[in-house]
């Protein structure tokens, strides 16, 4: 039996990329997962799609990271859907494509926004739940070394 049967996880970010592919293989290892996006509610439910083709569950939250209140709703959706949190993986991040004398200080805020703001609002919405053995997993990119 897997380590994560009738576990939860929820995975900020999880409708495209590396997100898409930690939700998926959290839930081909048994856990039901809770994914959140921003806009692409069609990319989101292709992930969802693909898990339970594959026999697991899950479920999209529209919550944009730089969105405090929406990041702690999609915590307390998972919650309320599955009954519990175990894992909360933070995979929601963004970057600017431009140089450093390029970029605004609005186009930096929501850089801040999502990728520390709305990281510690998700991690504090979800230690509320977690139990002990709880795992929180943040990732990053070496998208930054392009600066």
């Amino acid at each position: 039996m897997s380590q994560l049967a009738n576990k939860v996880a929820l995975v900020t970010g999880g409708s495209r990329g590396i997100g898409a592919a930690i939700a998926k293989r959290l839930a081909a290892d048994g856990a039901s997962v809770a994914i959140t996006y921003a806009k692409d509610a069609s990319a989101a439910s292709a992930v969802v799609k693909a898990i339970e083709l594959d026999g697991g569950r899950a479920i999209a939250i529209q919550a944009d990271a730089a969105d405090v209140g929406a990041v702690k709703g999609a915590v307390e959706k998972t919650f309320a859907t599955f009954g519990r949190l175990d894992v909360l993986v933070n995979n929601a991040g963004t970057a600017i494509p431009k140089t450093f004398e390029e970029t605004t200080l609005e186009e930096m805020d929501r850089v801040i926004d999502i990728n520390v703001r709305g990281t510690l609002a998700a991690t504090q919405a979800a230690l509320k739940y977690m139990k002990s053995g709880g795992r929180i997993i943040m990732t990053g990119s070496a998208v930054g070394e392009r600066v």
